[in-house]
Formats: structure tokens, C-alpha cells, sequence
């Protein structure tokens, strides 16, 4: 039976409680994870897992919306616990998961250290080195937009480049649903560019989100803020 299946993964980082939800595809042919959470995060992930009456010695495949330490920290645990497991992420967040290439984020968060105010600077130099301990993970299969798989009934990779250059998101046209990484998130209610802040093109990010708001879509799954449904916000 096709499932889709949003895991709630809570966390806090000192006094400051958060959840993801990373998404699992499950049909009768393969379970597939697409995102897998922070570095050290394993044990949150099985845990939640669990929870569903799942197991991930059951995994097939892993797929990598983008090479942010949030959502691929956990990648090499994942491969080196479950080795069958295969990874799959966008053609050109390829270099950065294998780590040929500086993540974005770090280079993104060393430039504005000098800027940072005296009182910021020892926490802005211990993300750095968080962003630095993310460890590298080989990508079996490299995808582009428009690129189909079978799961839950049909799957269709789509470009959602913005937030960083290779971010993919997914579509499952059969459910009407989108599964989103961080080409979008849930705030008061609406569908809207997650930390803009960030972005590596704001204006790419901003199309992006207009992109997958205009498919044939009613649900929407954001890795930061859950479920987004059309007319029921």
C-alpha cells in the first residue's frame, strides 16, 4: 500500500526546541527517506521510525533535497549503518554532499564572521565549526529536474534552485503533493520562502516557490513547519 509519510523528528539545541519532518515514500516495492537530519541525528531518526512501525534496515534509497548540514548531517551514519541504503540528490548538490566543494552554508557563515558583533562572534565561530563536521557522503545517482521514479505511484524530480544552486524538491502528481525541503516553509498560515535570509539567490527561491505553487497540487510537506494544505490554512 503507497504511503506517504511525514516523520516528526523534535530536537533543542540549548533552550531552543525545533522540529523537522523528513519524508518517507513508502509502496510495495521500496521505503525511500528524502532528507535525513543533523549531524548525530541516527538515533532521532530510528526512534522516529519506530514510531511509525518502521524499520530502516528496511531502507532503500535516501534523497537529498540539498547539501544543508540539516538535512543530509546524518547521510554518511546513515550509509555506514545501512550500506544497501543508495543516495540520490541534485546534479549540482553533488560536489558539496561528497565534499569537493566548501558547503555554501560554511562559506556563507565565515564571511559574515567579521561582521558579527563581539558578544555573537564565539557562537558564530562554533557554527562554523559545526557546518565543518559534517561528513562526506557518496551520491549513487545524480538527478535532474523532470527525472520520474515509480515510488507511491509516480514521482517527478523538480528544480528548485534558490535556497542553494542543485535544490530539488519532489512531486507526486497521484497524491496532489510536494514534498518541499527548504524551497518552502509554513509560516502564519501560508506557503512562504524558507530563511530568506539565507538564500543563495532570493529571486531564484521566489520562483521556485511560485513553481511548485503552480502545480496540480493541494498538499505540501516543508521539512520546517509540516504540512501546508491549499484552502486550509
Amino acid at each position: 500500500m503507497d504511503q506517504i509519510i511525514a516523520l516528526k523528528v523534535p530536537f533543542r539545541f540549548g533552550n531552543v526546541g525545533d522540529i523537522i519532518y523528513p519524508a518517507v515514500l513508502l509502496d510495495d516495492r521500496e521505503m525511500v527517506l528524502v532528507d535525513c537530519g543533523y549531524t548525530g541525528f541516527l538515533p532521532q531518526m530510528e526512534k522516529a521510525f519506530g514510531e511509525q512501525g518502521l524499520n530502516c534496515g528496511n531502507l532503500a534509497k535516501i534523497v537529498v533535497t540539498h547539501h544543508d548540514h540539516d538535512h543530509m548531517g546524518a547521510l554518511a551514519d546513515f550509509k555506514e549503518k545501512y550500506p544497501q541504503i543508495q543516495v540520490l540528490a541534485g546534479c549540482g548538490e553533488v560536489p558539496y554532499i561528497e565534499k569537493l566543494k566548501k558547503a555554501l552554508r560554511l562559506e556563507q557563515a565565515e564571511r559574515m564572521q567579521a561582521g558579527l558583533p563581539a558578544d555573537q562572534k564565539g557562537f558564530g565561530k562554533a557554527f562554523c565549526e559545526v557546518l565543518k563536521r559534517v561528513k562526506p557522503a557518496f551520491v549513487d545517482s545524480a538527478v535532474h529536474g523532470g527525472d520520474s521514479f515509480g515510488w507511491c505511484g509516480g514521482c517527478e524530480i523538480i528544480d528548485t534552485p534558490g535556497h542553494t544552486p542543485g535544490h530539488i524538491s519532489l512531486y507526486l502528481k497521484q497524491w496532489k503533493t510536494v514534498i518541499t525541503g527548504d524551497a518552502a516553509t509554513v509560516q502564519n498560515g501560508r506557503l512562504v520562502v524558507a530563511n530568506p535570509e539565507y538564500a543563495d539567490n532570493l529571486g531564484q527561491a521566489q520562483k521556485s516557490l511560485e513553481k511548485l505553487l503552480a502545480l496540480d497540487a493541494d498538499t505540501y510537506l516543508c521539512y520546517h513547519g509540516g504540512f501546508y494544505r491549499k484552502g486550509k490554512a
